[in-house]
């Protein structure tokens, strides 16, 4: 799948009025079809852990049971034998972690998911899942497969625009020699469970590949970490070998060394930018316009705070610099939110994400998670009816005067997934 000019809605299921994959999730499916996108991101579909995150889940391969509309749904001897064998690689030692019943589970959420999606292809809405580079400690995966994780070493990031003392997450660290000599086989079948899902995947922490921060277990914070060596290239050919050319976003932010743009050369998939960051860290009027046109632009991540208290929040000097950039695209309204929004999609990167916060105008009570604060996050919902026709149609405009509508012909530059020069 080439990523062609088009546009998408980033939102958590978790998100929906009721938090399931159910009535409320078939009906942002046909609100997105009436906008217009082509896209709907997700954060991880895994179990969370007690503070709510998808990133440090029990499980690799696991569905949330929390996403299921039906529960309490039969399931035949029959199917679940068939599915036990399909999933065989990772489906009995989840049986062993999670206890009586979560087989069946897996089974409803595969079921509920799937149709969901045939859905989603029907209305000509594609999926991006996204892939959390880590697991939680004391995960099933680090319990079942020990010898596939260091145990003096958690994962972080080091000190930066989040945080001065750096984040701390205290995900287990892989061992990715032991991974490179059982030829990447835990990753490739997590891959196929989760392209099973999806239709394209976006990396976290794609950089921790090439490198990843290492912590010492039991350090008070990440500033203790160091720079270790991750498995780069060879993972990719790997992976490759079994599975084709993969449909990425690779989320390269953070630390960005020459190494991971050239890793991200090699694979030839789109990489991130983000609206807030864009304008915070440029150096002069015209910075925002020389990013890449291969990437992916939000309006902002699960990370930051709605566009409203962006805005709201930030420095003259920075409004000054995103009034400029407006000016020049001849962008204006009484409304800075959408104008902000319309600059993204305006953009000349290929793919532009907009969070439903951002559409919907929202502030700091809406943001979905604030990093190095383990409580209150991950818990913001949608009201019922939120999203209506005339926010649809009002988007679908944007989206069709920036030339990312839904069947528009993509320009000859369109970025292939992979280049043949990266394959084995």
């Amino acid at each position: 799948m080439a990523f062609q000019r088009s546009s998408g809605v980033l939102l958590h299921p978790t998100s929906l009025p009721r938090g399931t994959v159910g009535p409320d999730a078939y009906r942002f499916v046909d609100w997105l079809a009436a906008a217009g996108q082509t896209w709907w991101q997700l954060l991880p579909l895994s179990p969370p852990d007690e503070y709510g995150s998808p990133y440090a889940s029990s499980s690799a391969f696991a569905g949330s049971a929390s996403l299921l509309a039906d529960p309490e749904a039969h399931v035949s001897a029959r199917e679940l034998r068939s599915f036990r064998a399909r999933q065989r690689y990772w489906i009995e030692d989840w049986a062993l972690f999670a206890g009586e019943g979560a087989i069946a589970d897996q089974l409803r959420f595969e079921r509920e998911w799937m149709a969901l999606r045939r859905f989603a292809r029907s209305r000509g809405i594609h999926i991006l899942g996204d892939l959390a580079l880590y697991v939680g400690d004391g995960s099933c995966d680090a319990l079942a497969r020990p010898e596939l994780f260091e145990p003096d070493f958690v994962a972080g990031a080091p000190p930066d625009y989040h945080s001065t003392t750096g984040q701390l997450w205290n995900n287990p660290c892989y061992d990715w020699r032991v991974h490179r000599a059982e030829g990447y086989r835990w990753w490739i079948e997590r891959l196929r469970r989760l392209l099973e899902l999806v239709d394209a995947v976006r990396i976290d922490h794609f950089r921790g590949l090439v490198a990843y921060w290492a912590i010492p277990r039991g350090a008070p914070t990440a500033e203790l970490g160091c720079w270790r060596p991750g498995p780069g290239l060879r993972f990719f050919n790997a992976v490759e070998a079994e599975l084709g050319r993969l449909p990425l976003v690779a989320e390269d932010l953070g630390v960005i060394t020459p190494a991971v743009r050239r890793l991200l050369a090699e694979i030839d998939a789109p990489g991130m930018r983000i609206l807030q960051y864009e304008f915070d860290h440029m150096r002069g009027w015209s910075a925002f316009a020389n990013h890449p046109e291969r990437c992916a632009l939000y309006t902002g991540t699960h990370d930051n705070e709605p566009l409203a208290a962006w805005w709201s929040n930030t420095s003259e000097v920075v409004r000054a610099r995103v009034e400029r950039e407006l000016a020049g695209r001849r962008i204006s309204g009484d409304d800075p939110v959408w104008a902000l929004v319309e600059l993204v999609f305006v953009a000349r990167a290929r793919v532009a994400f907009v969070q439903v916060q951002d559409l919907l105008g929202l502030g700091s009570e809406a943001r979905m998670n604030k990093p190095g604060t383990p409580n209150g996050n991950w818990r913001w919902r949608l009201e019922p009816d939120q999203l209506d026709e005339e926010l649809a149609a009002r988007l679908r405009r944007l989206t069709e005067a920036s030339g990312r509508l839904r069947g528009a012909r993509a320009d000859s530059s369109a970025p292939r997934t992979r280049r043949a020069s990266a394959r084995r």
